[in-house]
Parts: C-alpha cells; structure tokens; sequence
C-alpha cells in the first residue's frame, strides 16, 4: 500500500535507537548507508514505497556502533521479539528485501490469532500448523513442534492453534479439523490455499521427520487434503450428493453428464433453488446417463474446483470435464430447455430424454 510523506525518514544516531527501543514501534526497517548505494535506491525506498505497516528509516553508516554492527551498507530490520538484529545479506532489490523480512515478522513459533492473519495470508507465507487442545500446551510433542521450527526456520512458518475460539474455529474449519482429529500436523499454502495434512501421529513425531514431511510439501511430493463427508448411498437419490471423496468418482467419469449445484446451507439463493433443483433431479432420475447433483462446497473440497460464489451451477458433460459454467434463469422450464440443448445424452437419448414436452 503507498504512504503519504517520504517512504524512508533520515534520523539521527541517537533518534534511530530510541526508536528501535520504543517497544511500540513492533517492526523498523533500517538503512545505514550513503543515499546513492544501490541497497537504499534499489531495495529500502522501493520497499518503503510499497508498505505502510513498517517504518522505515535510514541513517549514517557510523550509526551502526550504537547496535554493535560494522562494515559496509546494510539494512536491518529491528523487532521487539526474539532475535531484535537482524541484518539484511541479499541482493539489492526489492523483492529479495521482502522475502527476507516476511517469514521474520512473526516469532519462530506462535499461536494463531487475528494478529497473524496478516503475516501468513498476506503475505503468503506457507505455515505449518498444529491444531491441539489447550490442555495439550505442555506435551512432549509441543516440544518437538518448536525444536523442528528452530532447526527448519526460514523454510516454513510455523503455528499452533485451537478449534474453538474465534478465529481459531473458523481456522480449523476451513482446515477441515475438528476435535476428533487433535492433535494433527497440517501445512497451508496461502498462494493457492492448497492444504496438506501430516498422515502420521503427532505424538510420533521428531524434528527429522517434520522437516521430512516439510521439504516433501515444498517439492509437491504430498498430495493436498481435501475436506470430504462421509460417501452417500445415492440409489434411491433423485439428486446425486457429491462429497470429496466421490467427487472423481461421479464428475469425472466419462460415460455420464454431470450437472452439479455447489452451495452452502446458510445460502439464501441456494434455499431458494434446493427445491427445483429436486424436481430437476425428479424430471430425468431414469436417465442413467444423466446426472443431477449437489455438492456442499462449506464441507466437502474437489481438486481444482475453486467455488467464489453460491449457488455456482457447471455442468460436466461426458465429453468436457472441464465443466462449463451454468448462468442462465434458475426456473426448471429454462433447465431443461438448456440441458435439452447441451446434453450430450440427452440428445443421444432424443431431445430431452423424455417422451412429453418440455
């Protein structure tokens, strides 16, 4: 986000050390340096032109006595936890800068909160998390969690959380953990909210076999998990009820058109439609090639199926799995006219599969 005023503040000796001590001042970027050196015009004054949660300042390069550092240029970011010095190596450009100072504005290992939503969805830092019980704070596999944060650091952010406060719950249920599951290991990708979870027990766990499993997420080795209910018995089901599970199961196969209502129960418009999208199912439940489904999207995930919106109608016939978005009238006369139009077997069927009119 761009600043008002100058993207870095020029401070004394004296002035840059009273405000790295401020304990309010949580984050400080320094630059000690001469203004022309490529570290300030190509990585401090681009970042600080695009941040506004840190400050930035720079100072004399004499500066650096007063935090026991020396030598050439540098930038520095200062922090009021753990390590409070911690020098800049990289290469003088902004984006080096960056991916630098993301992982380090949390601690080696904290607690999710509403602070950290920031650090990792923002910022898109990849996080392992430990979901446990509260009771659970002293076990021995809390230990082995922070050894493997410290030996691994850099690689991954590392987190715990509960299931049942705040932003905790809503967490863990978009993590699909319950307290069934406690304690488990998952990793969140926040580029592409790919989700991973650790197969084995925690309590099983050493600071190899974590970073093991870590290292195996980073090179898409792991397969990502996938929130899924429990498989349904459609056979009687006018609507076919698509979980996770059954997802490739039932879409994907290719001898079958597939028209499936992702939706959420709290949904309004999904309430609304749930009752012609059963007389749908009703109208062509004796086409075997076709057929009419719903998946709650609240519970249950899919690979590659990235749902922005409820109710969101695609169709998958037999020959695109790729599916094909449905955005026409919700009435059941304009399903039928667009499956009649669409449907690969319906038309091998003759028209819309059935024998009166639409």
């Amino acid at each position: 986000m761009k600043k008002s005023g100058p993207p870095s503040t020029l401070l004394t000796c004296d002035a840059l050390k009273e405000k790295t001590d401020d304990a309010n001042t949580k984050f400080t970027i320094a630059y000690f340096g001469p203004e022309d050196n490529s570290l300030f015009t190509e990585a401090h004054v681009p970042y600080a032109n695009a941040e506004d949660k840190i400050v930035f300042v720079h100072a004399d390069l004499a500066c650096q006595e007063k935090f026991d550092l020396s030598g050439d240029a540098k930038i520095v970011l200062f922090r009021q936890f753990e390590t409070k010095v911690n020098a800049y190596s990289g290469a003088p450009d902004k984006d080096s800068l960056i991916s630098f100072v993301k992982p380090l504005m949390v601690a080696t290992v904290f607690e999710f909160s509403e602070d950290e939503i920031e650090a990792i969805f923002g910022n898109q830092q990849n996080t392992a998390i430990l979901f446990r019980d509260p009771s659970d704070k002293d076990a021995a596999f809390m230990k082995t969690f922070e050894e493997a944060a410290k030996a691994h650091k850099g690689k991954i952010l590392f987190s715990y959380s509960g299931i049942t406060d705040g932003i905790q719950e809503r967490l863990a249920e978009f993590m699909g953990v319950t307290k069934e599951h406690l304690p488990v290991l998952r990793i969140i990708m926040p580029a592409d909210m790919k989700k991973f979870q650790h197969p084995g027990k925690v309590s099983e766990l050493t600071v190899d076999s974590i970073g093991t499993y870590v290292q195996d997420v980073l090179d898409g080795k792991v397969k990502p998990f996938l929130k899924s209910e429990a498989p349904v018995d459609n056979t009687n089901n006018a609507v076919s009820i698509i979980v996770g599970e059954t997802f490739d199961e039932i879409v994907k196969d290719t001898t079958k058109d597939v028209l499936v209502k992702y939706y959420a129960p709290w949904c309004g418009h999904c309430k609304k439609l749930a009752p012609i999208w059963e007389e749908l199912g009703e109208f062509y439940k004796d086409n075997a090639n076709l057929v009419i489904a719903k998946f709650d999207a609240t519970v249950n995930e899919a690979e590659g199926v990235e749902i922005r919106g409820y109710p969101t109608l695609i169709f998958y016939p037999k020959d695109n799995k790729a599916g094909v978005d449905y955005s026409g009238e919700r009435e059941l006369p304009n399903f039928k006219e667009w499956l009649a139009a669409n449907s690969p077997a319906l038309k091998e069927a003759g028209g819309d599969g059935h024998e009166q009119e639409l």
